[in-house]
């Protein structure tokens, strides 16, 4: 018997229960010289901070090397870099913050031109029915931002919400899901 497919599911709020593992926040060891914080808040179509999320990155090293085993470029020697972070809470005030280091430049889709130092982000949080999935690019990174494969495919005047904010210790980057500043979300 084949059996219908049935609809999708919020993704939450159970984000507290084996999604979230202690230090996933350090996408390399706090102390690790060249390190930034990437902090910033989460928020609904209301500009209202959404309490429960998971939130993934994952990005190269600062020379473009991932962490990764699978033969994906040259492996990155950056100790204790893991190239992947998650936060996720349950009941908190809709905020994240990363341990990381600025991501190198890494080749464009098909082996293409250059993309500037980008984070791969996924986000997950209460009353969504599937996953989205944003960037995060560098305001100090204007030219390598500017010759950008995909970045140029985002219309001009939205760009902006993919642009993380320098901050003394590093850069602010708040998501948007809905409403006015909406952050461009990509479809893969």
């Amino acid at each position: 018997m084949i059996f219908e497919v049935t609809p999708s599911q919020t993704v939450g709020p159970y984000f507290a229960i084996g999604v979230p593992f202690p230090g996933g926040n350090l996408i390399v060891p706090d102390g690790t010289p060249g390190q930034i914080r990437i902090a910033g808040s989460i928020y609904d179509g209301h500009n209202e901070p959404i309490p429960d999320h998971v939130i993934e990155f994952w990005q190269p090293d600062g020379d473009g090397h991932f962490a990764d085993i699978c033969g994906y470029g040259e492996q990155s020697t950056l100790p204790g870099f893991r190239g992947f972070g998650r936060y996720g809470i349950e009941d908190g005030d809709g905020s994240y913050e990363i341990v990381t280091v600025k991501p190198g430049r890494v080749p464009g889709p098909n082996n293409g031109p250059l993309q500037a130092p980008h984070i791969d982000v996924t986000l997950m949080a209460r009353g969504m029915l599937h996953r989205v999935v944003t960037r995060i690019y560098f305001e100090d990174e204007a030219q390598a931002n500017a010759e950008d494969p995909v970045l140029a495919s985002v219309p001009a005047s939205r760009r902006d919400t993919l642009i993380a904010s320098a901050t003394p210790d590093g850069y602010r980057f708040d998501i948007h899901l809905q409403g006015h500043g909406e952050t461009v979300f990509f479809d893969i």
